[in-house]
C-alpha cells in the first residue's frame, strides 16, 4: 500500500503465476473424463517458464551467487530465456542467451528487447551445442551459470506454485497431469507437490518419438539427462510424434481458442490418448506458452 496515495500498487513480478484452469470440452474424448488446460501463456512473459526464471534468479539472489556486478550465461531453447531476460533486467543484472539457431525469429528478439546478448549456436547441433558453448565460457570464468537443468530452484518455483494452483482449482480432486518434458522442471515440481497431497494422483510426461523435432519437449541423450530429473517421480513417460503434436496445436486454436505452441499440442495429444483408456477423472495438463512465438514458423502455416 502506497501511504500517500492510499493506493495498492503492484510489480510485474507479482503477476507470475495463478494462471487460468480452463476446461477442453470440444477435444476431450470422453464425456465423463474432464480435461483441463493450465495457460501458462498467461503469465508476463509469456510462458510457464517465468514461474522457473524468477525462482532461479531470486534463489541466487537470496544465497548472494548473483549480484549486479555478475554476468549470468544460460543455454536455453526459447522460453527460459525470454523470462530470465525479462527478470534479469528487472533486477538489473546483465545476461547472455545462448541457443540454437533454429530458434524462431520471435524468440531471439523478444530476448534482445529486453536488452539480453543472444548467441546462437549451429542449428545441427540442437540443445547439446548451446550448453556445450555455455560450459566453456563458464570454465574460463566471469560468468554464472543458473543452469535450470541441475537447479533445484527451478522445481522449487512449480513445487510452490504450479501444483498448489492446480490442487486449489480442482479442489484436490486432479487425477491425472500430464506435462511435456523439456528441463523437466515443472513435472517435477508439480509431482513433488500432488503426490504430497495423494500418492494416487498420476504424473504423466511426453517426450518425442526418436526423429522428431517438438519445440519445448526434448528425448534428452543420457549424457545430457537433465540432473534435477528423477524418474521414480513420473508414472508413465508418453512418446507424441511431431505429427501430433502440430495436429493438436492447430485443433487447441480452432477448436478450444487456444492459441499455444506444439509442445502444449505434444501434452494434450498425449492427454486425449490417456482419456481413451480412462472411465472418469480429471485430466491436467500445462499449456506451456502463446502461438505468437511461432508464426513464422510452419505450425500455422
Amino acid at each position: 500500500m502506497d501511504k500517500k496515495t492510499n493506493m495498492t500498487t503492484h510489480t510485474l513480478l507479482d503477476f507470475i503465476g495463478n494462471t487460468p484452469l480452463v476446461e477442453l470440452r470440444n477435444i476431450s474424448p470422453k464425456p465423463h473424463v474432464k480435461l483441463l488446460a493450465k495457460l501458462e501463456g498467461h503469465n508476463p512473459g509469456g510462458s510457464v517458464k517465468d514461474r522457473a526464471a524468477y525462482g532461479m534468479i531470486k534463489g541466487a539472489l537470496d544465497r548472494g551467487e548473483l549480484t549486479k556486478n555478475t554476468r549470468l550465461i544460460e543455454a536455453t531453447s526459447g522460453n527460459t530465456g525470454i523470462a530470465l531476460a525479462m527478470i534479469a533486467q528487472l533486477f538489473g543484472v546483465e545476461i547472455e542467451l545462448v541457443m540454437p539457431a533454429s530458434a524462431t525469429p520471435e524468440r531471439v528478439k523478444t530476448m534482445e528487447a529486453y536488452g539480453a546478448k543472444v548467441t546462437l549456436t549451429p542449428a545441427e547441433g540442437s540443445m547439446e551445442a548451446a550448453i556445450d558453448y555455455v560450459r566453456e565460457k563458464e570454465a574460463k570464468g566471469g560468468y554464472l551459470v543458473l543452469n535450470q537443468f541441475g537447479n533445484p530452484d527451478n522445481y522449487g518455483a512449480h513445487y510452490r506454485s504450479t501444483g498448489p494452483e492446480i490442487w486449489h482449482d480442482t479442489k484436490g480432486a486432479v487425477t491425472h497431469f500430464v506435462s511435456a518434458m523439456g528441463t523437466t522442471g515443472t513435472i517435477m515440481g508439480v509431482s513433488r507437490y500432488l503426490k504430497k497431497q495423494n500418492p494416487a494422483v498420476q504424473i504423466i510426461g511426453t517426450q518425442p518419438v526418436e526423429g522428431s523435432q517438438i519445440p519445448g519437449i526434448r528425448r534428452w541423450p543420457q549424457a545430457y539427462l537433465p540432473k534435477i530429473f528423477e524418474r521414480e517421480r513420473v508414472d508413465r513417460i508418453l512418446d507424441v510424434s511431431q505429427q501430433e503434436a502440430t495436429a493438436m496445436t492447430r485443433r487447441l486454436a480452432r477448436e478450444e481458442g487456444v492459441f499455444a505452441g506444439m509442445s502444449s499440442g505434444g501434452a494434450v495429444a498425449a492427454a486425449t490418448r490417456l482419456i481413451s483408456e480412462l472411465e472418469e477423472g480429471v485430466v491436467v495438463c500445462i499449456i506451456c506458452d502463446r502461438g505468437d512465438r511461432y508464426l513464422s514458423s510452419e505450425l500455422f502455416g
